[in-house]
């Protein structure tokens, strides 16, 4: 076998067989055959062609009774799949013995025409441009049993060149998976397109098997178009061998080796250096990042996932060195100032709280539906919960010598985030929440007992239980107390709420105090808004959380829209009085009323202050699109009984 790549989109192969340059005469030699750019000598062979192949004989090709060329989808075959010199030589090789039997074979009934004695010499020939055939000969006497022979032959040996081409195509299908580039994947993402999936570099067709997905179809729609594995890292049950064999029944093929996502963003990009984030979030601004969790990953657990906590950044995430880093804590007038690095904080004792975070603006997209409002579109997901742990500010503040005082004062925050004009992101809270060890504020260096991802602070951030999330202030980088709060635009320019009179041409900020406690809330996680449910029995499933330690008591939920109502089960950590600091999980599970089509669900939540959620948005809309935490509504369809 003699093999030759005359150019990047051409393979010239060499076939064991040859008609035989003078008429009347065939020969098996070993010929190699020219693609565009060989030799004269290796034009003596098939060529390749656009599309196919034809003989090329030169001077010899009007001696050549048959012309017959092998089909073209046998060659454009091995031109279009290039999988590379050993494996075309083994796919080549196993496909010669194919064709020199149905060339044996074809030579055989050809003779049967005549009695003529004959004889087959299979001989290998030079190469080179004086190639004389050196043999005997077989022939047929009588032109019409001779033309009558060839094309026998000539059928026979393409019939048996399709077959050996089936052959190969056959093989090459069991042995050589197909490739596919990540981008082919990404369009495969619903089921009108299919649903394809990766892990490691195998891509599969998961379509048939999304309904039968343990966890339910939505859960693994998430990563449809994507890889596996950021879904499977938040399940460990995922790592089991059935789990892998049930998947490699859908394996379709692999993923290009060459293929590699490009960067889409400069280095010069103040964004470029952003930490990656998790694919299940749903996105709200990519600069800064902005995202929240799916409705139906967000009450999987009682504590959040960090790959998946929900993330609001106000700039670009800073990379900082953790062997390099510094708190400086500013001390009162006759105390000392602290710079406090990693370890330093560590020798405070350590403290751990289970606190919910909920942004300002959560559930935005509701009261936008009133009228437009200026902010991100959160939906219902802008709320999260975990597992913290660090130093008390108090612990901190008392050995900088600072103490409550009969005066008002703020701590006030700073981060190392900053723009391009060297702003940096700030906040306050009151001194007296910050000195009261029952207040647990935290300046915390751990989140579900592993370092803080860098999207939510590393190295150190502030936790400030039952506080809005925007004064948690993150890669935390001063301390200091003042008479008044943070002069930062984000304390004294934003986050505060006002009449639905009040719009941007009538707003005073400095007549409205800054957000800091949050009020009662509540959502529906499950189903999701337009879901279709079985009749008989419906579960319902969401959060509730309040504000300030207080604690929530009861969810009441309704399947008509608020006429009648249920009690939903609490789950999730029993919650100490004034310190109810994390959100209850709830579940209902409630008949479907018989003949109902349609179900409007509403949920309410009422904490242990009995201040409960407004019933309508309207009453509540302000022009930056806060504190909306009106009843939750979501509508679906029920399926008819067959």
């Amino acid at each position: 076998m003699w093999l030759q790549d005359t150019r990047p989109s051409c393979w010239a192969v060499a076939w064991d067989w040859v008609l035989a340059p003078s008429a009347g005469h065939v020969l098996l030699p070993k010929v190699p055959l020219g693609g565009e750019g060989a030799s004269p000598a290796q034009r003596h062979g098939i060529c390749f062609v656009a599309g196919g192949c034809l003989p090329n004989l030169g001077p010899w090709a009007d001696r050549v009774p048959c012309k017959s060329a092998l089909p073209a989808p046998l060659l454009s075959g091995w031109m279009g799949e290039r999988r590379g010199l050993k494996g075309l030589q083994k796919q080549c090789s196993a496909t010669m013995l194919l064709l020199h039997r149905a060339v044996v074979s074809a030579f055989r009934h050809a003779c049967r025409f005549k009695s003529t004695s004959s004889k087959l010499c299979i001989q290998a020939c030079s190469t080179n441009d004086s190639f004389q055939p050196q043999c005997p000969s077989l022939t047929f006497s009588g032109n019409n049993s001779s033309t009558r022979g060839w094309r026998v032959m000539g059928t026979l040996l393409g019939l048996g060149a399709v077959l050996a081409y089936h052959d190969h195509r056959c093989k090459a299908a069991q042995e050589l998976p197909r490739i596919y580039t990540r981008e082919e994947v990404r369009s495969h993402s619903s089921p009108e397109t299919r649903i394809w999936v990766t892990l490691g570099s195998e891509v599969f067709d998961v379509t048939e098997f999304v309904d039968l997905h343990p966890g339910g179809p939505s859960k693994l729609m998430l990563a449809a178009g994507g890889p596996l594995e950021p879904f499977w890292a938040l399940y460990a049950v995922h790592n089991q061998s059935h789990v892998r064999e049930i998947l490699a029944q859908y394996k379709i093929g692999e993923l290009s080796p060459e293929d590699k996502a490009p960067s889409t963003l400069k280095t010069s990009d103040p964004y470029a250096d952003d930490p990656i984030r998790h694919p299940a979030l749903k996105v709200n601004s990519q600069r800064p990042f902005n995202a929240e969790p799916p409705p139906e990953l967000l009450t999987e657990n009682y504590i959040t996932p960090n790959p998946i906590f929900f993330t609001r950044n106000h700039l670009p995430v800073p990379n900082l060195d953790p062997d390099t880093y510094r708190l400086h804590v500013e001390g009162p007038p006759g105390g000392q100032s602290l710079s406090l690095s990693l370890d330093d904080l560590y020798q405070f004792p350590k403290h751990e709280i289970t606190v919910t975070l909920q942004c300002a603006g959560n559930r935005r997209s509701e009261m936008t539906q009133v009228k437009e409002v200026r902010g991100l579109e959160w939906s219902i997901g802008a709320i999260s919960t975990a597992r913290w742990a660090g130093a008390r500010l108090c612990d901190v503040l008392a050995q900088a010598g600072h103490q409550l005082c009969e005066t008002e004062a703020h701590v006030c925050f700073e981060g190392l985030d900053s723009d391009p004009t060297g702003t940096a992101y700030g906040a306050s809270i009151p001194l007296a929440r910050a000195m009261d060890p029952e207040a647990e504020v935290l300046l915390a260096y751990e989140m579900n007992g592993q370092p803080l991802p860098r999207d939510h602070g590393f190295p150190v951030r502030v936790v400030v239980p039952g506080v809005v999330g925007a004064r948690h202030v993150k890669w935390l980088g001063k301390v200091s107390v003042a008479s008044e709060e943070s002069y930062s635009h984000w304390q004294r320019r934003d986050y505060k709420g006002f009449s639905p009179s009040v719009d941007w041409d009538t707003v005073d900020f400095d007549s409205a105090p800054s957000i800091q406690e949050l009020p009662v809330q509540s959502a529906i996680t499950e189903p999701k808004d337009g879901a279709t449910v079985e009749s008989g029995e419906v579960t319902i499933k969401g959060y509730a959380w309040s504000g300030g330690g207080r604690a929530v008591i009861r969810v009441d939920v309704s399947l008509d829209g608020g006429l009648t109502w249920q009690v939903a089960k609490l789950d999730g950590e029993e919650q100490c009085p004034r310190k109810a600091w994390a959100w209850r999980l709830w579940e209902l599970q409630a008949p479907v009323p018989a003949g109902q089509k349609e179900l409007n669900i509403v949920c309410k939540a009422i904490d242990d202050s009995y201040n409960v959620q407004p019933d309508t948005m309207a009453p509540i809309w302000n022009l930056r699109g806060v504190l909306s935490n009106a009843w939750h509504r979501i509508h679906v369809h029920v399926r008819a009984n067959p």
